[in-house]
This record gives structure tokens, C-alpha cells and sequence, in this order.
């Protein structure tokens, strides 16, 4: 529907620029104007979209002179204050002044202000496409407001009810100078016209790129300039036959109508999401639920009101090419919550249907935890920090490994455990495996969960003072990154435990990090994620603390340490208040110049789980510690 719309609007732009033409004009034939205009557009926007921008500031300057000059009116016609701000529409000239209700009004002039998709139809080509888009597209509608409604009232203040009904030039005869006026007409349809015919093949080309069309290969071609040509040159295709309606206020509703729809399933992608909650979801420019909630609600109901049938038709439309690409195309599916009968069937359901998909571990991923126990107080000792790793959309399994000198309540004590997770909102299993071989049975449990629907993603392992466990649990971890689980492991530090939950520090060694950061960041992952889903929980501070051991050159490393790190925040899309650290020195001798953090998170590769230097480590920290190894299947920048 936004290609529809989009490659529609070069045709609407087009009939306004020739009603001012033809206003200078009126022998010129109208279908005349109107292919030569095209013909411009085309040979301009065939060159490059730089080109094409680069023209658009020229045409930025007439419209701004052209405002000046309408302002400038005062000086030339009478300023009444008697108007009348709400009032009956009379209809137009068309149709003999027999009335317009307002919904066709708005269908006609809605889609003025359709052109803040620009930026979302060039985010292909723009630099910081995340920052750049909503910043971009919040300044154009504020500015275009404020110019909208003070021409409204300007124009009332300046005209004659009569003259606002009957001529479509008032504000040309009502200008200070009126030949600027009319090219800032002329501009300012010309520039959408060139706009949308620059943007839409941008939206075919990501369409095909994406594999969603046929001839996806031809569409998704770029040429050597990062031109999509093969898509440009059907986009001019589909604006020629649209030129064949003839009739601005015919194509305006049918616009609108694409448009509409359009901001729709924007509005219920972004609610969708949302109430999800996945961690994947983290804008950095956040709004409330309830503003896409209302957008969408208000396109369906403008949609209805203006033509229930083209509106019925555009629903079916989007329907159809969704159960389209379901069936015939990879597209992601969200996991189900079983509380009742009727989400076991739902997730049953759902379960056959993923299965035949492709896996989306780095989009859709979440902490899924297994925890192994031994005894009661393997869980308990970490209660509270197995819940904030897993909420709010985690799961923990529990393992408890019994044997003839076990733990006797552990049979007991275990749903108990789970039944306090799951009052929490928490999803938790648990199970007992009877084995004399701990270590083995750990790793036979992660091997064969690997074949369960809802499998668990993470190992979570705790250190405790019974140090002859420490060479059972170096080996787990070390395992665990060849069966594709992520590890924790906490330290939890007695005289402390988590403290007061409020400051969070993540320490990344950047003495060996690939330095080409770009779509993927390597053995800081879940070090990452999990450092923003505790300070989400919390509502707590995070420091991000890179370390550069034994660095030759401390000042160059340290200004590019400092460049890494903030591109790393930016795409990971950590939130705005994280704070940035650089350390040249061992984390022992760091001690001394950072901050004092509740939660201590430190991002290990598989080669550096050394159980005595952790330990130690501990001991100098005095607080708390969650070691974390990649699996190599979470993505921070996904």
C-alpha cells in the first residue's frame, strides 16, 4: 500500500502543478502539460536522488519567498478580525455549491501531508537513517503545521468568504507579488511530484531486495550509483497509466485511502510489538501504547467513513498479502504463552507452524534459562537474580541432579521454587534427573533440551565456596558454547548480595575486538543484553567500562576506545544515560578510578574462564559478579 500510495501521489502532484500552470497558461492542452512535467521529474530523478535533492533546495527557496509574499498581502487588501472560525463548508464551485460533508473534505486534503513517509522511503540512503528519520520527520510536521493553519487564518483574515469558495488563485491575488506565488505553486507540487518518484522505487527496490515480489532480482538491482533503475522505470510505468484518471479530486480520495492504510499497519506494528515486550523492541524514541492504539483505530474509522467499500477492499488487500507471504515466505512468527487449555493449543499450534520456518534466534531472542541444582540452595542463593535475568518475558528450567547422598527435599522443594517464579509472572518448569555423574548429566540434559519446541538458550551456573566444584563448572561453560548455550556464571558476594539494585557496571576487554563494527560485535553480546534488560528491570545506572590492558600508546588507545564504545551504544541502542569508561590497566588496578556498582557484569570468551582469577576478582570487588559467554547466536545489534 505505501508503494501504491506513493507512486499515486507523483500523479496527484502532477495535476497540481499543471491547475497552476493552466491558471498562466489556460491554451496549453492539460494532458500536454502534464507529460511534459513528468518528462521533467523523470530526467531529473533518472540522474541520481542527489541530484534530485540538490534541486529541491532551489525549489525550498521559492516556496519560502512566496510564504513571505503572501504575508506581505497585508500591505495590499484589509485586515478584518470579524471571521469566522468554525463554520458550514458551502461545497465548491463542481458541484454548484450543493455542500461537502467533512470527511470528503479531509479525504481531498489529506494527502498534503502524506510527504512525512520521505524520510522513511530513503533510509536506504541516508547516513544515520535511526536518528536522522524521526528528528527529520517531527521538525517537518511541526513546521508544516504552523504554516498550514497560519495560512488558514491569515487568508481568512485578508478574503471574503465568497472569494474563499469561488477562486482557487485568492492567494495568488491576494499577495504582495503575485508571479512568486505562483511559482511557489508550481515549486511546491513539482517538488512532492519529484519527491515521490525518487522514494517510491526506493520502496519496490526494498520490497524485492526482501524477496516479497516476483522478479525480486530485477527489482532489487541497483546500478554503480546505488541507483534502483529496474524499479524506477515501472514506478514511471504505473505514474503514466495513473495519468489517465484526469481528475485531481478523483485520485486525492483513492490516495488517501493507500495512505491511510498505510499509517495503519504502522501503527499496529509498533502496538504489536509493544505488547510484546521483547527486548529486541528498544527505541531509543519512545511513545506510549496508547498513541498507536488511537492511530490505528483513527485510520480504520477514516478509512470507513470516507468509502466504506475502497476501505473494506484495502483491508482485504493487506489480509491477502499477508497470508501470501505466510504461506509462501519467511516470515517471523511470536511464541505463545501456555497458561490454559487454550494456549496449549494455540502454542501446539504455533509450535508446527515455526518448525517449518527458518530460526530468528538473534531477532527474537530472550533469556530462556536452564538452571542446574544440586541442592535447594543452588537456587535459592540466587533467587532474586534468576528472576531479574528472566523477567518479563524469560523462562527458567530446573534441573536437580539427586543421587543417594542428595539433598532429601530437593524432590519437594523444587515446584516450590517454580511456583514462586511463576507468581511472579515468571514461566518455570523443573525436573529431577537421578544420576551419580553430575558434570555428564549437565551436559546430556543441554544436549537433549535441544530437541524440546521452547528451548532454554542460557546455562545459568553459580559459584559457591565449595571450590573442589569449580573444575565441574569451568568445564559446563566451556561445553556449553559448543552445544549453542549462552553462560552465566554469578559470584554472588555473601556480605552484600545485590545491594540496593540501583547501579550496574558492564566491563569489556577491547584488547582483541574486531575493530570493523558494523552489523555484529563479537563475545560481548550477552554481556550487553543482559546489562540492559537488568537496568530495565531495575530502573538502575549502567556504565559500559572498556578495558585496554597493557596498552603501549594509553591516549590513542583511549580516544579510540572512546569512538568504539559510543558507536557500540549507539547501534546495541542502549539507552541515552549510559555512561562511557576507558581503563589502560588490569580491572584490579581499574578498581581504584570506577565507580561503585551493585551488579558487576564482565564479558568473557570461553579461553579466559579461569575459576582462581575469578575468584580473586571477587575478593577485589566486594560485590557481586555475573560472568557471561556468547553462544554465538545472540546479536546485541539485532
Amino acid at each position: 500500500p505505501l508503494y501504491i500510495a506513493q507512486a499515486l501521489a507523483v500523479a496527484m502532484y502532477l495535476f497540481g502543478f499543471r491547475e497552476g500552470w493552466n491558471w498562466v497558461f489556460p491554451e496549453h492542452p492539460t494532458l500536454l502539460v502534464d507529460v511534459v512535467a513528468f518528462g521533467l521529474i523523470f530526467l531529473i530523478a533518472n540522474i541520481s536522488a542527489d541530484f534530485a535533492f540538490k534541486i529541491q533546495y532551489i525549489v525550498l527557496a521559492i516556496i519560502g519567498l512566496s510564504l513571505v509574499s503572501i504575508g506581505l498581502g497585508v500591505l495590499n487588501n484589509p485586515i478584518s478580525t470579524d471571521i469566522e472560525l468554525f463554520g458550514k463548508y458551502e461545497g465548491s464551485i463542481e458541484n454548484n455549491f450543493s455542500g461537502s460533508n467533512f470527511w470528503i473534505v479531509f479525504a481531498v486534503y489529506f494527502p498534503a501531508v502524506t510527504g512525512i513517509m520521505a524520510g522513511a522511503n530513503m533510509s536506504g540512503d541516508l547516513k544515520d537513517p535511526a536518528k536522522s528519520i524521526p528528528s527529520g520527520t517531527l521538525a517537518a510536521i511541526i513546521i508544516s503545521y504552523v504554516v498550514y493553519i497560519t495560512l488558514a487564518i491569515f487568508i481568512a483574515m485578508i478574503a471574503t468568504q465568497d472569494e474563499l469558495l469561488t477562486n482557487y488563485n485568492i492567494l495568488i491575488d491576494k499577495a504582495f507579488f503575485a508571479p512568486i506565488v505562483l511559482a511557489g505553486l508550481l515549486g511546491a507540487t513539482f517538488s512532492s511530484a519529484l519527491s515521490s518518484l525518487v522514494g517510491a522505487p526506493r520502496i519496490l527496490q526494498a520490497l524485492g531486495e526482501n524477496n516479497i515480489l516476483v522478479y525480486n532480482d530485477r527489482l532489487a538491482k541497483k546500478d554503480s550509483r546505488g541507483e534502483p533503475k529496474f524499479a524506477f522505470y515501472f514506478t514511471c510505468v504505473v505514474v503514466l497509466l495513473s495519468l489517465l484518471m484526469r481528475d485531481l479530486n478523483a485520485i486525492a480520495p483513492l490516495l488517501t485511502m493507500f495512505f491511510l492504510i498505510t499509517y495503519a499497519m504502522i501503527n499496529v506494528v509498533v502496538l504489536i510489538e509493544q505488547g510484546l515486550g521483547q527486548i529486541s523492541f528498544r527505541p531509543r524514541f519512545k511513545v506510549n501504547i496508547i498513541v498507536p492504539l488511537l492511530g490505528a483505530i483513527g485510520c480504520f474509522f477514516v478509512m470507513f467513513i470516507i468509502n466504506s467499500t475502497v476501505g473494506l477492499i484495502s483491508i482485504m488487500l493487506v489480509v491477502a498479502m499477508y497470508v501470501y507471504l505466510a504461506r509462501l515466505k519467511t516470515l517471523e512468527n511470536q511464541e505463545g504463552d501456555t497458561r490454559s487449555g487454550m494456549f496449549n493449543s494455540l502454542a501446539e499450534w504455533s509450535a508446527k507452524v515455526v518448525s517449518k520456518l527458518p530460526e530468528a534466534s538473534e531477532r527474537a531472542w530472550q533469556p530462556n534459562l536452564l538452571v542446574p541444582a544440586q541442592g535447594v540452595n543452588d537456587v535459592v542463593r540466587s533467587f532474586k537474580t534468576i528472576y531479574n535475568l528472566a523477567r518479563p518475558k524469560g523462562s527458567v528450567k530446573i534441573l536437580g541432579y539427586i543421587n543417594e547422598g542428595s539433598d532429601p527435599k530437593l524432590p519437594v522443594r523444587l515446584p516450590e521454587l517454580c511456583e514462586y517464579f511463576v507468581n511472579q509472572d515468571i514461566s518455570a518448569t523443573s525436573a529431577l534427573i537421578h544420576s551419580d555423574d553430575y558434570m555428564d548429566s549437565v551436559l546430556n540434559s543441554m544436549q537433549s533440551l535441544k530437541a524440546s519446541f521452547f528451548t532454554p538458550n542460557t546455562i545459568f551456573l553459580s559459584l559457591t565456596d565449595e571450590v573442589f566444584r569449580d573444575v565441574q563448572i569451568s568445564q559446563i561453560a566451556r561445553k556449553a558454547r559448543e552445544y549453542e548455550f549462552g553462560t552465566y556464571l554469578y559470584v554472588p558476594y555473601g556480605k552484600v548480595g545485590l545491594g540496593i539494585e540501583k547501579t550496574i557496571s558492564l566491563w569489556i576487554n577491547l584488547a582483541e575486538v574486531d575493530r570493523d563494527l558494523k552489523y555484529r560485535v563479537s563475545d560481548c553480546n550477552l554481556g550487553l543484553l543482559t546489562a540492559y534488560l537488568l537496568k530495565r528491570n531495575w530502573h538502575a545506572n549502567l556504565t559500559i567500562i572498556g578495558i585496554i590492558p597493557d596498552s603501549d600508546n594509553p591516549s590513542s588507545d583511549q580516544r579510540w576506545a572512546s569512538g568504539y564504545l559510543k558507536r557500540l551504544v549507539a547501534l546495541a541502542r542502549m539507552p541515552r544515560d549510559t555512561q562511557l569508561k576507558i581503563v589502560t590497566n588490569s580491572i584490579q588496578e581499574a578498581l581504584r578510578e570506577m565507580p561503585h556498582a551493585d551488579l558487576n557484569i564482565v564479558s568473557l570468551r570461553v579461553e579466559e574462564v579461569d575459576m582462581q582469577k575469578i575468584r580473586s576478582q571477587v575478593a577485589s570487588f566486594e560485590t557481586s559478579m555475573l560472568y557471561t559467554i556468547d553462544s554465538g547466536l545472540e546479536n546485541a545489534l539485532a
